[in-house]
């Protein structure tokens, strides 16, 4: 794209985005008609849509099952060669091939060597030396079964490897390259107008075995010796520094480079990283990491990728900062992909990410594609914390990866754009998606172990539950323990099982550590008691406030339109109240039972006194009132809506719309909140609220991740689409004073005028 004009340009993405956000109103028109007029005619809601908007389907399934390896050995170490058989301009198939030693441990003695293979063959004979302790000794190899099904590979031993002593197996093996974007694959693009071909690899959760056979699970961690053979004209790239290039001829007298990078750290397999390409790079030292981003030439010549540069050793340094652990490797490779099945991956040193979650317009000032760049990068660069450094035991604790990483991804966003307002985007595009969602799906954060395997799709496991109720669970334990402390605790469970393992009861006993070392925080329960209620039962909790006995009452928030007499919701938490009186915050306080009395929150006859509960959406739950509480809040967001944070606005509406859904209160109970929204200036509330009441299609199109950041561009940079939102305020307020007559020619001129006049004020507020 060349220079901008002086005129505004808008591109076809940009022009249906547009249309997308008038259909939108149109539709809220519809609908807030359509339910104004039943509000009239009818005394009882009606039929609920589906609640929440719909998940996105997830990647295609790992293959097969889930199979534990038996515990008979421990790998220590391996050395690895990988030798993809590619040529530029080589048409396919394609092949690669490699030799793998690995180093093990025996802690049992056994007769058979078991570690996972799938879709690879043979390639010579396997062989098993030692025990190491004997030099030249060696164990006979029977024979090598591959069982496709379980995807492991049994070498059947002539004798016992015995335990306490150490081995080597060694094993030969090629396989398929394939364009599938999993395991090592081969990828095509277009650079300065040439067609040309990489290799890259995509490992999480279960791939490694379908490059080399590995131990592939997470507990099993080793370090690594990887050479990598190519062709000349290409770079090789893995986790650790390139140590020495050398040549080697093949079969047929032809010249390869051979490139051997330096020892890894311990760490797992799905965690090992590849790439082969024709790139250039751009480089920077940050605290002696030196980081390089590498892409394709005319991107990297056109400077795109100069601001995911700039911003990754600010946010390496404040996670360093702020969780006082130092980044172990010296050097980051970050690698932009034109084809990748992730928007990131977080390999340990060499990162891979789609082409379009680092490339960024030099001449562009703040925008939304930024923000989104700063939150992909800042979520992979928190896993070099949360999943590499310190990895979960087994997938069921997923949530210890991913849901901490995402909760650091919005720190590290904020740190390097302070433009962004933090608690905005996080309780709008994590707390109330994943809420919209949680109340649909049985399964709980924290999965119990034996759960999964056999069939059991760990392709599953990566959806909103484990990301976004992860961070916000993470966010709700920060906040009632305080940041210094919650920090605190993270340290010191980094540093114990740094280059290991953990499931969340360790970090529950670092937690509770710290709150036994100190006074100022006093828990209700041990830390496990109130984190379990939260991460090892599924859904979340509604609570019910009654102000005139100043009792609140916990249940599981499920939708009571559809249930069947056979559902069972018992499930209580222990849950932080934070809240506030008549504007002033409270002391926090707990419901560590399914009903407790709170004599402070009983409130007089005067209608100017209230309360607001779960301010700032601090818990992860939801907040029902009674109509007293309703009505008094009403009141008071027509006559001052900003004495009501932003945040908790946005949540007692989206709350209230969701509780009418679900049959827990009438619809007219939730046009009344929406009354004030004439005087709303917060773009984010109003996203909401059109969210609420637009059919799931349109919904979908606004949550899609490249339209729905256009909608807050272009709603700066487009007059238009700003006097469209004020035409719907001036709608929604005439609903309020002419229920008869919305559709009558007055209204109608009223709106128009107001539309022409550029209606009431609007600021141009933000999440991003």
């Amino acid at each position: 794209m060349g220079p901008r004009g002086g005129g505004l340009y808008v591109g076809r993405r940009a022009a249906a985005a547009g249309a997308a956000l008038l259909l939108a109103l149109l539709a809220a028109l519809l609908a807030l008609a359509a339910l104004y007029g039943r509000c009239r005619r009818e005394p009882t809601p009606p039929s609920p849509r589906a609640p929440g908007p719909a998940a996105p389907p997830p990647p295609a399934a790992a293959a097969g099952s889930v199979r534990r390896l038996p515990r008979h050995l421990l790998p220590l170490h391996y050395d690895l060669e990988l030798w993809p058989r590619v040529r530029p301009g080589q048409a396919g198939p394609f092949a690669f091939s490699g030799q793998v030693n690995i180093t093990v441990r025996c802690l049992r003695d056994t007769g058979a060597a078991v570690l996972h293979s799938s879709g690879l063959r043979s390639r010579g004979a396997a062989a098993v030396r030692g025990p190491l302790s004997e030099p030249g000794a060696a164990v006979q190899v029977a024979g090598l079964r591959h069982d496709e099904a379980g995807e492991v590979a049994v070498l059947q031993l002539g004798g016992r490897l015995r335990a306490g002593r150490r081995y080597v197996l060694q094993l030969g093996f090629q396989g398929r390259l394939e364009e599938d974007l999993d395991g090592l694959f081969l990828t095509r693009y277009t650079d300065r107008g040439q067609s040309s071909m990489l290799i890259a690899s995509q490992m999480e959760p279960t791939y490694a075995r379908r490059v080399y056979p590995c131990f592939d699970e997470p507990a099993m961690k080793a370090t690594f010796n990887i050479r990598i053979i190519h062709d000349p004209s290409y770079v090789a790239l893995s986790n650790m520094p390139a140590i020495d290039v050398s040549e080697v001829k093949d079969e047929n007298g032809s010249l390869w480079t051979v490139t051997t990078f330096n020892t890894s750290l311990k760490m797992s397999t799905y965690l090992t990283a590849f790439v082969i390409c024709d790139f250039g790079y751009v480089s920077r030292t940050e605290r002696g990491n030196e980081i390089r981003i590498w892409a394709r030439k005319e991107a990297i010549k056109n400077g795109y990728l100069d601001y995911a540069l700039n911003i990754t050793g600010q946010i390496f340094s404040f996670l360093e900062d702020i969780l006082n652990v130092s980044y172990p490797l010296p050097k980051t490779d970050l690698v932009a992909l034109p084809d990748f099945g992730a928007g990131g991956m977080e390999n340990w040193g060499l990162m891979i990410f789609q082409e379009a979650s680092l490339m960024n317009l030099p001449s562009d000032e703040f925008t939304s594609r930024k923000a989104i760049i700063a939150l992909i990068v800042s979520h992979e660069l928190g896993h070099q914390w949360f999943g590499n450094l310190v990895t979960m035991n087994w997938w069921n604790d997923l949530w210890l990866n991913e849901g901490l990483a995402s909760y650091f991804e919005y720190l590290g966003a904020t740190f390097v754009e302070p433009k962004l307002s933090l608690d905005k985007i996080f309780y709008a595009h994590v707390v109330q998606p994943v809420l919209r969602e949680d109340s649909g799906i049985a399964r709980s954060l924290s999965e119990s172990e034996d759960k999964i395997k056999g069939s059991f799709s760990l392709m599953s496991l990566f959806d909103n539950i484990t990301y976004s109720k992860g961070a916000s669970i993470t966010w709700m334990l920060s906040g009632f323990l305080t940041e210094k402390l919650f920090v605190r605790a993270l340290t010191s469970y980094l540093k114990e099982f740094s280059f290991s393992n953990a499931n969340q009861d360790d970090l529950w006993t670092h937690i509770q550590m710290v709150v036994d070392a100190q006074d100022e925080v006093q828990l209700p329960a041990p830390v496990k008691q109130i984190m379990d209620s939260w991460t090892c039962q599924n859904g979340f909790p509604v609570l019910t406030l009654n102000l005139t006995t100043g009792t609140v009452r916990q249940e599981q928030f499920f939708n009571k339109n559809n249930r069947k007499s056979t559902d069972s919701y018992n499930n209580t938490w222990i849950i932080p109240i934070s809240w506030m009186r008549n504007g002033s915050s409270q002391p926090l306080t707990w419901l560590d039972t399914s009903s407790k009395n709170f004599p402070e929150m009983q409130v007089s006859e005067s209608e100017y006194d209230w309360i607001l509960l779960n301010v700032n959406i601090s818990g992860y739950y939801r907040v029902n009132y009674d109509q007293l509480n309703l009505k008094r809040l009403a009141r008071l967001l027509e006559d001052d809506p900003k004495a009501i944070p932003a945040v908790s606005r946005f949540q007692l509406i989206d709350d209230v719309f969701a509780l009418t859904e679900f049959g827990y209160v009438p619809i007219e109970t939730a046009l009344e909140l929406t009354k004030y929204l004439a005087r709303e200036d917060e773009l984010f509330i109003w996203n909401m609220v059109l969210l609420n009441l637009i059919p799931d299609k349109l919904e979908s199109t606004l949550k899609n991740h490249e339209v729905y950041p256009l909608l807050k561009v272009l709603s700066v940079k487009m007059l238009m689409l700003w006097k469209m939102i004020i035409l719907l305020k001036c709608i929604w307020k005439n609903l309020w004073q002419q229920c008869a007559g919305w559709a009558s020619k007055t209204v109608w001129t009223c709106h128009l005028n107001c539309l022409l006049s550029g209606g009431t004020a609007l600021s141009t507020k933000f999440p991003f």
